[in-house]
């Protein structure tokens, strides 16, 4: 392929621009950049950037989900509580879906005991279903870093390889470098691209496990003042 684009001027020619600049197709820049090691890297970022949308998207559906808690969800448990239905407490848990309804169920489970293990059960199913909330967001952090600097190993091969050609040829040429300087500019910016978009999903993606979690503390302190209410 002829990269010979820069400060070119050809009569006639329909794929250059007023100014004289030969447009190049983005897919001939990327295999021109996808070479040897510069392969590797650009596979790998690239999977890198489809699992980091897949648990984007699936993290947030699920947040979403977890967050809609049942209206009355708290009242309806006190007026089952009340009236000593405690099996239909349980039942009334076990079909919600929400994080805050599977844990007050275990403290459901252990009216009878002593506050302090009642207290125990609801805060150990909580951090097991905060563990299921953050489920691959580690990956996120991992890749927000992680990309960048693949992509910066990227950019030091392509550099080794224009140093190569160079020492291989007698004279400099653009279509001599053009192969390197290509893998070192690409590989940079998917590098970038992967970094930020993991970057800001992963914030994004806490931001909403911390009001999931708020609302779940909420809801254990309000069982618990239910329980330490006077005649209970």
């Amino acid at each position: 392929m002829n990269l010979n684009f820069l400060l070119q001027t050809v009569i006639g020619d329909s794929t250059m621009t007023e100014t004289g600049v030969e447009k190049v197709p983005f897919w001939d820049v990327l295999q021109e950049s996808s070479q040897g090691f510069g392969l590797v890297i650009n596979v790998i970022l690239a999977l890198m950037l489809g699992y980091t949308i897949f648990v984007f998207v699936e993290r947030y559906l699920a947040l979403r989900k977890a967050a809609k808690e049942e209206a009355g969800l708290l009242s309806k448990i006190r007026e089952y509580i009340m009236d000593g239905k405690i099996d239909m407490a349980k039942d009334y848990c076990s079909r919600s879906n929400s994080p805050s309804a599977r844990m007050l169920e275990k403290g459901i489970a252990r009216l009878g005991k002593s506050l302090d293990s009642i207290s125990a059960s609801i805060e150990n199913t909580g951090k097991l279903e905060i563990s299921r909330l953050e489920q691959r967001l580690s990956f996120l952090a991992t890749a927000a870093g992680a990309a960048p600097m693949i992509g910066f190993l990227g950019t030091t091969v392509g550099m080794v390889m224009v140093f190569i050609d160079l020492q291989n040829e007698s004279s400099l040429e653009l279509d001599v470098i053009a192969p390197g300087i290509m893998t070192a500019m690409i590989t940079t910016v998917a590098g970038l691209i992967v970094g930020i978009v993991a970057y800001i999903g992963y914030n994004f993606l806490v931001a909403r496990i911390g009001r999931v979690v708020y609302q779940m503390e909420n809801d254990a302190l309000e069982f618990m003042d239910l329980l330490n209410e006077p005649g209970k």
